[in-house]
């Protein structure tokens, strides 16, 4: 049975329970907004309703079926396109659009629609708001909705700075974290143009003047005296900070926040009393959370900040209380918690140990593994302080070893035998530094039960200090055996030996942040990686996707230490669907953390291994099959002032060469008598340079000029531009007729052409005259005009796919079995020189459907030895808006054709498999 029963694109309608006899069981009805919590010290457990985010909810459903009443134009285009579900190759999950839209809500809607709610603040001076989403539930994709909403609004209503702002400052837990935000910054490559977040290419052009920073948290520290100057200038004002920190934005106010992994910045209430130790026992860095929040203070003194946005899976902060240790936010719109997720499928499957066949803990009769750290063996024991790193591990604790890593040890056979590159990985959470090196040295000494997880070089142990600094950009205090270790991990690594040469010349702290950063990336650091130890939670961002087994050694207070924990080995490793559009479950096995929602199984099933994956990249040894193409971003029609011929009046002109000399004999006279002896000649066609077909060309042309550019509406280069392009096609024709066969020799029916040239133009501007004319205009992308193959960048996919030869990318990638009987065809035939999938390439065309701007994707470009370049879509039925992107292709080969420089385009559609060779043929003319 699998946890996955809610569809992810559409609002969940259903949940899991708790039913008799502990068992699961379907409850009709979405979840409400809540969260568990621990008490440890009276071994209770509670549930914790939220009850504002679920009167919200229902306030944002009713708004939204009663259409998005109070909100601007641009919003509603906004909301309009990102719930249109072909404008994208996968929908916008539910959460993501809730999320958006309960933020809409609270700043643009009616107020007939918040009236008796009342948002709580963290006690500052600017107002706060967050979603709660899960890890995986795409937070990064619903920062850039944000930043698309504010920043067009700012733009095109600059009045209502107190709603929307363009400048946007975005705060990150560290380097990590702010290395994987640049997709935020629009830019090429970013996710405005990923998930085409802009409904026009208007629109997301004037989403280029938003002004985004993205820091981490460090830059909100106060500088140290000595820092500041060698001169004594005292404390650094509140203006010099915020010019230091914000740059170019502290040319802005009214300024947006995004705080991601918000859970990080809180503000402490003086009536809160909490040691340092128990914030490090709840994962929590009090100076962290202490500096953000000042920081951000002092910029608003000067700046203001008009709104903050929080995004975080677990936003909570210490309370002090005995009851409970941590507290979510006050200020939560929205909740997508990491139940709702596992329902929706957005995440792996944790499974929890639920029995065994040893004696049960006494107090909850549950299986000791699955709260290993509850055990009074196991926390006094790994509480000790100064503990060595040699001394032996809780018995329950190896036991649970080597359970877990008998299931590792298939898990990792299958995914050997799957050919996936790199292993599972084993991640322990532990309790204090000294656990972790006594881990290390069960692993690496050869206390571990399976030969397989004595590994030293493909075992990590993170060492916390050292990844702090790596976070912040500083140097580390030297450990020369920890630097060792690190460099050891890179040489055993199979990863090409220019690579290792680039990571061993790293310093200690960003080593260890390429390798933690890249754990089971291919040709990366940590590519062979299969066991990390870790004290802390490990960054946020940190996603590795071949997390298969997790061990929890510390103490878990609150539902939302368990999702920090298991969220860092939940991300998905593919999103394939079943017959009934839920997505393919996937799992990750957990011993010692006590979740409340897992499902069920022995810990020795293996979750089922990732697919493989193929590296589709260019292969430029292959540069003569290369395809281009132009970026239009949208095709205009143009009317135009144009004159025109009406040839069937344009009647025969006859030039008669006996009234017309085209040379002449001299010769000296005196008194009326001449002497023949003497003669001497002027023969024109002695000099052809002046009798060229183009000097006569614009001769006549510079003459019809004289007589139509006073009376001729449109552009006066447009008019001589085309009189050249008239008088040619008249000189060419039949009507212009030389009655002499030796006067047809080109060179004397020029000459006689530029002697009777006066004669062939009032003949000719007879039958000219003026009229409007449609033209189509493609208008390029200024930044990227010219399009090709070998502009696409290295990605990879789990889809078949099989290698390509006639085209300069290395495989085909079907979606489809017509799609991969269409590139055989392709290879096979002699008539195509190359052709290209179009998956990833990004040639495009725009068109419009139902108001707004969509983008069309053509699945082939096909390269003709002829020249010609075809763009060829696989349909399986027709509809109203399949036909509205063929008029769209059509019209964009038309003008692009029409514009010239770029070759001669077609198009064309195939619906059966049965009509590609019949297109392949009809186009080789």
């Amino acid at each position: 049975m699998s946890l996955i029963i809610n569809r992810p694109w559409e609002r969940p309608e259903q949940h899991w329970v708790e039913g008799k006899g502990g068992k699961l069981e379907i409850k009709p009805e979405r979840r409400p907004a809540s969260y568990e919590v621990f008490d440890a010290r009276n071994n209770t457990k509670r549930t914790e309703e939220l009850a504002m985010v679920n009167t919200i909810r229902d306030r944002v459903d009713q708004w939204r079926n009663d259409g998005y009443l109070g909100v601007t134009i641009v919003t509603r285009k906004l909301l309009e396109h990102w719930h249109d579900e072909t404008a994208r190759q996968h929908p916008f999950y539910f959460c993501q659009l809730e999320a958006i839209e309960t933020l809409i809500w609270w700043v643009e809607g009616a107020e007939a629609y918040k009236q008796g709610i009342h948002v709580p603040g963290d006690g500052g001076a600017w107002e706060r708001l967050c979603n709660k989403m899960a890890t995986g539930a795409g937070k990064t994709t619903v920062m850039a909705m944000i930043i698309t909403w504010q920043v067009l609004n700012a733009l095109t209503y600059p009045k209502r700075n107190k709603d929307f702002s363009r400048a946007v400052f975005i705060v990150a837990p560290g380097l990590t974290v702010k290395g994987r935000l640049q997709v935020l910054m629009p830019s090429e490559g970013s996710y405005y143009d990923e998930f085409n977040l802009c409904p026009s290419e208007s629109m997301r052009q004037k989403l280029n003047q938003a002004e985004v920073l993205i820091e981490n948290w460090h830059t909100l520290m106060p500088l140290k005296e000595q820092d500041r100057s060698v001169v004594k200038k005292g404390k650094e004002s509140d203006e010099a900070f915020t010019r230091r920190v914000l740059g170019k934005l502290a040319a802005h106010k009214d300024i947006i926040v995004i705080n991601d992994e918000a859970h990080h910045a809180y503000r402490k209430p003086p009536e809160v009393k909490i040691s340092k130790k128990q914030a490090e026992e709840q994962g929590i860095d009090l100076d962290e959370a202490t500096r953000w929040i000042e920081g951000l203070d002092r910029i608003h003194k000067t700046r203001r900040i008009q709104r903050c946005f929080d995004l975080s899976a677990t936003p909570f902060a210490p309370t002090g209380k005995a009851s409970t240790d941590t507290a979510l936010f006050d200020w939560i719109l929205s909740d997508f918690g990491l139940n709702d997720a596992i329902e929706a499928g957005l995440v792996k499957t944790p499974r929890v140990v639920v029995r065994d066949d040893a004696l049960p803990d006494s107090k909850t009769l549950q299986s000791k593994l699955y709260h290993i750290y509850r055990d009074k063996s196991v926390s006094e024991d790994l509480n000790r302080a100064k503990a060595e790193a040699h001394e032996a591990l809780p018995k329950l604790v190896q036991d649970a070893y080597t359970l877990l890593g008998a299931d590792w040890r298939e898990t990792a056979r299958d995914w050997a035998e799957a050919g996936h590159h790199s292993p599972p990985v084993m991640l322990t959470v532990c309790n204090r530094t000294e656990t972790a090196a006594r881990i290390e040295h069960y692993f690496n000494q050869g206390d571990a039960h399976w030969p397989e997880l004595q590994a030293p070089n493909k075992t990590l142990r993170v060492d916390s200090k050292v990844l702090d600094k790596a976070e912040i950009g500083e140097s580390a205090t030297s450990d020369k055996a920890y630097d060792q270790r690190l460099q050891d991990i890179v040489e055993a690594s199979d990863i090409p030996e220019t690579r290792k040469r680039q990571l061993v010349s790293l310093k200690k702290e960003e080593l260890l942040r390429e390798i933690i950063d890249n754990v089971g990336k291919r040709g990366q650091a940590g590519q062979n990686l299969q066991n990390v130890i870790s004290v802390a939670m490990l960054s946020e961002g940190w996603d590795a996707k071949n997390v298969t087994h997790i061990m929890g050694l510390r103490a878990f207070t609150s539902q939302l230490l368990c999702e920090q924990v298991v969220g860092r080995g939940l991300r998905r490793v593919s999103y394939d669907t079943d017959e009934n559009g839920l997505f393919l479950p996937e799992y990750v096995n957990v011993f010692g953390v006590p979740l409340s929602i897992s499902e069920a199984g022995d810990p020795g099933e293996a979750p089922p291994p990732p697919k493989p994956t193929t590296q589709i990249e260019v292969i430029p040894e292959r540069a003569n099959l290369e395809i281009k193409w132009p970026n239009v971003v949208r095709v205009e029609s143009v009317v135009r002032r144009e004159l025109s011929v009406n040839w069937s009046s344009v009647g025969t002109l006859n030039l008669d060469p006996a009234s017309t000399p085209i040379s002449a004999d001299l010769a000296p006279a005196l008194g009326g008598a001449t002497d023949l002896g003497k003669v001497s000649s002027i023969d024109l066609e002695k000099l052809p340079d002046g009798f060229r077909l183009q000097r006569l060309v614009f001769q006549a042309a510079r003459k019809g000029f004289a007589g139509l550019h006073h009376s001729f509406k449109g552009s006066e280069d447009l008019l001589a531009a085309q009189l050249v392009r008239i008088v040619e096609e008249f000189i060419e024709s039949g009507a212009l007729q030389i009655p002499s066969l030796f006067h047809s020799d080109p060179l004397r029916r020029r000459i006689l052409i530029a002697l009777n040239i006066d004669l062939v133009v009032q003949h000719l501007m007879q039958s000219v005259f003026e009229q409007n004319r449609t033209k189509l205009t493609p208008i390029f992308d200024e930044e990227n005009p010219i399009g090709s193959t070998g502009q696409m960048r290295t990605w990879y996919t789990t889809k078949p796919n099989f290698p390509a030869i006639k085209s300069h990318i290395s495989h085909l990638v079907g979606d489809s079995s017509w799609e991969g009987h269409a590139a055989n065809l392709f290879e096979q035939s002699s008539e195509v020189l190359s052709y290209a999938k179009n998956d990833h390439l990004g040639f495009q065309v725009q068109y419009l459907w139902s108001g707004s701007r969509r983008r069309y994707v053509p699945d082939f470009l096909v390269r003709y030895s002829n020249g010609k370049i075809l763009a060829l879509e696989i349909k399986g039925k027709d509809s109203p808006q399949n036909k509205a992107k063929r008029s769209a292709l059509a019209e964009w080969v038309k003008a692009v054709n029409e514009t010239g420089g770029f070759g001669t385009w077609c198009w064309d559609v195939a619906f059966a498999p049965s009509d590609i060779e019949d297109i392949i043929a009809r186009h080789v003319g």
